[in-house]
């Protein structure tokens, strides 16, 4: 069963279409740019880290809903409105610009030394918590969003729980464990994504135009 699926058919209508843009957007984007360029200068690789791996895997969800739509009909979650550009039908700039950052807010809940606990809990048990906690918190930030015009709900079997078990546990978890990961393994794990989401990108939404 499908709810609302006019929503499918009034996010298509306004996908990168400039039509709604508003200069808030160039705002946002450069304190995104203030927020990574600080945290170079500071050398904190491991932040930067943990931001990119969150928002490679964002997108790697975004481009997963983008396809949904063309195979079943409607996407997974839909924007209709209220975005000053949507990038794919379940995302909007702002959405993206805040997911790029959300990975660096996480990492000043993890100390420098991956020995260290974390709130009284043993580092690698802490670590989880945390993630578990912000997928939780992210969700239930989503049951509000649906509550308004924004954002949709499209098939009866996505809800809090879905989206908290198959996008928000992957996007912190990667944020979390990227945080303390080797350098070499941070740059393959983000290499690797950023490539497979270009791919996906040119071949789907360039190429082919279906997304």
């Amino acid at each position: 069963m499908v709810h609302n699926p006019q929503a499918t058919k009034q996010a298509l209508s306004i996908l990168r279409s400039g039509e709604n843009f508003n200069f808030y957007v160039i705002f946002l984007l450069v304190l995104v740019l203030f927020i990574y360029f600080s945290e170079m200068k500071k050398e904190n690789w491991n932040a930067i880290a943990a931001g990119l791996a969150l928002y490679m895997v964002h997108w790697l969800a975004e481009i997963i809903n983008a396809l949904w739509q063309p195979l079943t009909g409607h996407a997974l979650w839909t924007i209709p409105t209220g975005t000053a550009f949507l990038i794919l039908i379940g995302v909007g700039i702002e959405l993206s610009l805040m997911f790029s950052i959300a990975g660096i807010a996480v990492s000043r809940l993890l100390p420098d030394d991956p020995e260290e606990e974390i709130f009284g809990f043993p580092n690698k048990i802490g670590r989880i918590g945390v993630a578990l906690a912000n997928a939780a918190l992210a969700s239930i930030i989503e049951i509000f969003l649906v509550m308004t015009p924004t954002f949709v709900w499209v098939h009866e079997y996505w809800n809090a729980f879905t989206v908290f078990i198959f996008v928000y546990i992957p996007f912190f978890f990667a944020a979390v464990y990227a945080y303390y990961w080797e350098p070499r393994k941070q740059k393959l794990f983000i290499g690797s994504l950023a490539a497979v989401n270009v791919v996906l990108l040119i071949i789907f939404a360039g190429i082919l135009q279906i997304i």
